[in-house]
């Protein structure tokens, strides 16, 4: 047994080479053993550095090439199973630079930081958004949209399809900024427009006597007939916002009598060629224990017609009586003695009649139509300078109206108002103002 151990083999067999030795004896001794154990581990296999270079020009038939041991194929897996979540630590765990791994209590650090810059990045942007952009938006949106509003408004009907229409709505949308918005001008650019296309309108909506009628669709003015120049004029004097509400129409008129108190007639004093205005007044009876009639106007402060022309005037026959005497007598004294004169004048006809004898051929037609030219209105002037009038005396006025109110004056006769405007007074009232302000 000890000789197994010491590695003596049995005297009594005999020596047989040992192919797994490379024809070396071993050792015998506990020493030589060891070795070559450490030859094994170092790759010497008890070799010089002399030896290698030697060994390595003949090919060694006694040195074992070893096998290469077949690694074992991973046997498929009927379902995937989960990491163990110490590995998933391991694997996924910080490391520096140097390969080492950082504490958990870092770890945990750095983690909350990036959650907490996360969660302050998010309220930043979030309060930016709605305390700043979201009401500077809001601003600048409510900009345009006054603006877009006030082009769609005055660009309409005729000017809804103008150029400078469409070059403003782009301006307006491409604003970066309210108050850039809020500067485009749209009033000026519509108000040229516009004065363009109402010239040309009266131009060719002018009847043959060179009129033509201003109707609004607003409430403030409506079925006004003037002169083309007038209108003209007031055409370059308006601005978009009036000209946008403007429609001139070829006058379509019809005349319409109509017997009124000298009160309804603007006190007697207008005369063939006035324009003026009609209001209309409703009666009302309120009733209790007394009853009054009372006289209330409508709500609506317009005229019901603006620019009526007075075609025809008339006044009663009452007013062509005359009878009138006319004494002025004078005296005078001299040495006791005493003169007197005295000068008489008497009228006394029929207006009326005088007409029909100069209308029959009777007398001078010439003459008559001379003396009595215009009688109605000079008696009426005669009395508003002499303050004395017939205040009871009816007229019978031709008003030439558009066509659509002649059914309303008819139907209203008795309750319509005829007013003079002082924009286009007659000269009597011109005058007169001119004296009571000091101008003329």
């Amino acid at each position: 047994m000890l000789d197994k151990i010491l590695g003596n083999k049995d005297k009594d067999k005999k020596d047989k080479p040992d192919l797994h030795k490379n024809g070396k004896k071993p050792d015998s001794s506990m020493g030589g053993r060891f070795k070559g154990m450490v030859d094994k581990v170092s790759g010497t296999n008890g070799r010089s550095n002399g030896d290698k270079g030697k060994s390595s020009d003949k090919p060694s038939f006694d040195k074992k090439i070893p096998r290469p041991m077949p690694r074992p194929k991973p046997k498929p897996l009927d379902k995937p199973r989960l990491r163990h979540p110490d590995d998933k630590k391991k694997s996924a765990g910080f490391s520096s630079g140097f390969g080492r791994k950082i504490p958990d209590d870092d770890r945990k650090t750095l983690v909350g930081a990036a959650v907490f810059g996360i969660i302050l990045i998010v309220l930043v942007v979030a309060g930016y958004y709605f305390l700043v952009y979201q009401p500077y938006q809001d601003t600048l949106n409510n900009a345009k949209m006054q603006k877009i509003n006030e082009t769609n408004t005055l660009f309409t009907g005729a000017l809804s399809t103008d150029p400078k229409r469409t070059s403003l709505l782009a301006s307006i949308d491409s604003g970066v900024t309210p108050d850039q918005v809020l500067a485009i001008d749209v009033k000026g650019p519509a108000t040229v427009s516009w004065r363009t296309y109402q010239n040309q309108q009266i131009t060719a909506k002018q009847d043959p006597y060179g009129r033509v009628m201003i109707s609004y669709t607003t409430t403030d003015e409506k079925n006004r007939i003037m002169n083309t120049s007038s209108a003209q004029t007031i055409v370059n004097e308006s601005d978009a916002n009036a000209l946008s509400q403007m429609d001139i129409e070829t006058p379509n008129t019809v005349a319409v009598p109509i017997m009124i108190t000298r009160l309804q007639a603007a006190g007697g004093l207008i005369n063939v060629g006035d324009s003026v205005d009609v209001y209309l007044n409703t009666n009302s009876s309120s009733s209790g224990n007394q009853t009054s009639n009372q006289t209330s106007t409508t709500s609506n402060d317009s005229p019901e017609i603006s620019g009526a022309t007075v075609l025809a005037i008339l006044r009663a026959t009452d007013s062509g009586a005359v009878d009138a005497n006319l004494t002025e007598a004078a005296a005078l004294s001299s040495n006791s003695a005493n003169y007197g004169a005295a000068v008489s004048q008497a009228s006394q006809t029929d207006v009326e009649q005088l007409l029909r004898a100069a209308s029959s051929g009777t007398w001078n037609e010439s003459q008559v139509s001379k003396l009595l030219n215009s009688y109605g209105w000079k008696l009426s002037d005669f009395e508003r300078e002499s303050n004395l009038g017939e205040l009871d005396a009816e007229y019978l006025v031709v008003l030439e109206v558009p066509r659509e109110n002649a059914l309303f004056l008819i139907q209203n006769m008795n309750s319509v108002m005829l007013t003079v405007p002082t924009s286009n007074a007659p000269n009597w009232m011109v005058q007169e103002l001119k004296s009571i302000y000091g101008k003329g």
